[in-house]
């Protein structure tokens, strides 16, 4: 099957009908009014000076309700280093599915460090500060095509790793990774992970000012694509778009690690640097209502998302626009609806009830790494489960300049400006 026969398949039913798709110039949203003459902090030498983010999405407040604490996040990257200051003791065992030389710590890159750190990070020694500081990281470690060209890997390491994250203790998963291409592993993988009740964002690219080419697994209907928008809140001239596009998250000028020797931190982001943010946006959500399902976590945020156009309607650049969760933690709004109906599909899903972890959070999973799926040979259920395209009740961007409104203020165009770009091809897939 070729790349757009797979595309008009997967994309196809459910997503296409819920989406009354509006284009790029009519899609506009907004940030916190905070945002407004943000001014370039004293100590511009601190790499947590540079993270504009946390201060647009009143982090600060937010973690006064909720950090994190019992949501596991399962990052499918370039290996996690667990020694780096920031996150020590925020590391867990997670697995190698490449099987080359090395393990899941190994991060050959520092590409998947990074996404970990800007998730549950606690900022020790002068590192980037995660917005979800007290979640717990299972590293799941893949390649991308130099990584390949220098090792022997597993072929199915990409679909390994998603089936290994379903069966893990993780709620929710974090994939910075993307391919042109998609595959029928890969995407019964990502079925797999819906019907174990795991909540999986992953970034839908930075080529989206040349090819623009459909990405996967964002583009896979059980999967939410997160897009890549700056201080201002437009997206990313880079951002990949599309109609499988449903959230926009902070990731322009977003720091890094600058390389595998974890030395200093560069300027970069990306869909990448959104992704890591939207999946800590979910823990913060999800830790403050433990009992709530993957369904109505992802509902509340797509509800809550920052955006001045029409509920029924969603943006090919921003999706249901962008995300707030102060919306649900400091206002209290949202609707999380149906527990057993997700908001991609529409459809009921198999795994319902909340999937919050109750495990030590310095202890192993002993689910992390997979039991039949490590050869790709473990059989995905034959029960479909989805997502449910859902925008109940959603709330209209707060105005006024209110302090609570994180991420709804100065309304923005979706004509793009820059933004730094991590792209690595790993068989047309890699770290984006």
């Amino acid at each position: 099957m070729t790349a757009e026969m797979s595309h008009a398949h997967t994309r196809s039913g459910s997503r296409r009908v819920r989406r009354r798709m509006i284009g790029a110039l009519a899609a506009t949203a907004a940030w916190s009014a905070c945002l407004a003459g943000l001014a370039p902090s004293a100590m511009a030498q601190d790499v947590q000076a540079k993270q504009w983010y946390l201060k647009a999405m009143q982090a600060e407040e937010m973690w006064k309700v909720s950090t994190g604490k019992g949501i596991t996040v399962a990052v499918i990257d370039t290996g996690v280093n667990p020694d780096t200051s920031s996150l020590r003791g925020q590391v867990l065992k997670g697995w190698d599915a490449t099987e080359a030389d090395g393990d899941e710590n190994d991060d050959y890159t520092g590409h998947g460090t990074t996404m970990a750190e800007l998730i549950a990070g606690t900022g020790d020694g002068g590192g980037l500060k995660g917005l979800a500081p007290d979640a717990k990281i299972i590293p799941y470690r893949i390649s991308n095509t130099e990584f390949q060209d220098n090792h022997h890997v597993n072929a199915h390491d990409s679909e390994d790793a998603i089936r290994a994250a379903a069966d893990s203790d993780a709620q929710i998963i974090s994939m910075s990774f993307s391919s042109d291409f998609a595959l029928d592993e890969e995407r019964e993988a990502a079925k797999y992970a819906l019907s174990k009740g795991k909540l999986f964002f992953a970034a839908v690219g930075n080529d989206g000012a040349a090819a623009n080419a459909v990405q996967y697994p964002a583009a896979y209907l059980e999967v939410v694509g997160v897009s890549s928008a700056d201080q201002t809140g437009t997206v990313a001239k880079t951002s990949q778009h599309g109609d499988y596009v449903d959230l926009a998250s902070p990731g322009t000028n977003v720091p890094d690690w600058c390389d595998s020797t974890f030395q200093s931190y560069c300027d970069s982001g990306g869909t990448s640097a959104a992704t890591a943010i939207a999946s800590a946006s979910a823990a913060l959500v999800w830790s403050a209502h433990p009992d709530w399902t993957a369904n109505q976590v992802l509902r509340v945020l797509f509800d809550t998302a920052g955006r001045d156009w029409a509920d029924d309607k969603i943006s090919t650049y921003l999706g249901h626009g962008l995300i707030r969760p102060s919306m649900n933690l400091l206002k209290h709004k949202g609707d999380p609806g149906d527990p057993d109906v997700s908001p991609l599909t529409l459809e009921k899903t198999s795994a319902a009830g909340s999937t919050a972890s109750a495990a030590p959070s310095g202890s192993a999973s002993s689910s992390a790494s997979p039991s039949a799926s490590a050869s790709g040979s473990s059989q995905p259920p034959q029960d479909k489960a989805g997502d449910a395209p859902v925008v109940t009740g959603s709330s209209e961007p707060e105005g006024g300049g209110s302090n609570l409104g994180p991420i709804a203020g100065a309304v923005v165009a979706v004509v793009v400006l820059g933004g730094g770009t991590f792209y690595f091809l790993r068989r047309r897939r890699g770290a984006v």
